[in-house]
């Protein structure tokens, strides 16, 4: 190779053909060609009848996959990328905020032995398929679990361990799970309605997407702040009451 030519290839080093782009993203070329006709893409730099990508086209890409797996469809990322103002990336860091805000610790990993010990001796099927559901559990394979949620799953534990049976830690575990699911839906709602507006996602800007995130990240401590101090009053109302009935017999 000439110095000529060297010193073309370290010029075009960040350039990329589709296939290399394809490899590098990790996609396949009909989906970045997909990409090219819903207008998500910019063309790419042509050298002859060769086309090159740099290092913008893989950064829009990777944002394209990130606001996918954050659940945006095509259709609102492609409003979003080409907002122009920045949208696409604060709409990401939104959905990347309500994520980091719901996640306190990190899954934890266990063997079907440690499970049943945990939990009080061997699960059958039934029981099993109810630890799942409510996400104390995950099969991941070769007689592995994962624990979701190694709190919930903390919690459980110390309930058997006083001595409840763990079908019926299962079942207070099941009503906590729907009252709690309809109080997150109550502040979802409210979020959307009194917070967000009338909007939709693919309408807004960077900054109101930052606003939003801004938003959320006083909503989430401030909710779970009103479910503590709601749930600390009931059940002290629940247990003078039990202590009563119990006088009262």
């Amino acid at each position: 190779m000439s110095s000529a030519d060297h010193a073309d290839r370290e010029e075009r080093v960040d350039e990329l053909t589709i296939d290399e782009l394809a490899r590098v993203t990790g996609m396949t070329v009909r989906n970045l060609r997909a990409h090219h006709q819903r207008g998500l893409l910019a063309p790419p730099i042509l050298r002859g009848r060769t086309g090159f990508y740099g290092p913008e086209h893989v950064e829009r890409v990777r944002l394209i996959q990130q606001m996918q797996a954050a659940g945006f469809n095509l259709k609102a990322i492609a409003r979003l990328v080409e907002a122009g103002d920045g949208a696409g990336h604060e709409a990401l860091e939104f959905g990347r905020a309500v994520l980091d805000s719901m996640t306190e610790e990190a899954p934890e990993v266990a063997t079907a032995d440690d499970v049943e010990e945990r939990l009080g001796g061997p699960l059958d099927r039934k029981t099993a398929r109810r630890a799942e559901r409510l996400g104390l559990i995950r099969p991941v394979g070769d007689g592995t679990f994962e624990l979701p949620n190694p709190t919930l799953a903390r919690a459980g534990e110390e309930l058997i361990a006083m001595g409840v049976p763990v079908t019926r830690a299962l079942g207070v575990g099941e009503k906590v799970e729907r009252h709690t699911r309809a109080i997150a839906e109550a502040f979802v709602e409210l979020f959307a309605e009194d917070i967000m507006g009338d909007k939709k996602a693919s309408e807004l800007s960077a900054a109101e997407w930052n606003r939003l995130r801004v938003a959320m990240d006083r909503l989430s401590p401030l909710a779970r702040a009103v479910v503590d101090a709601v749930f600390r009053q009931a059940m002290s109302a629940a247990v003078e009451r039990a202590v009563q009935d119990s006088l009262h017999r």
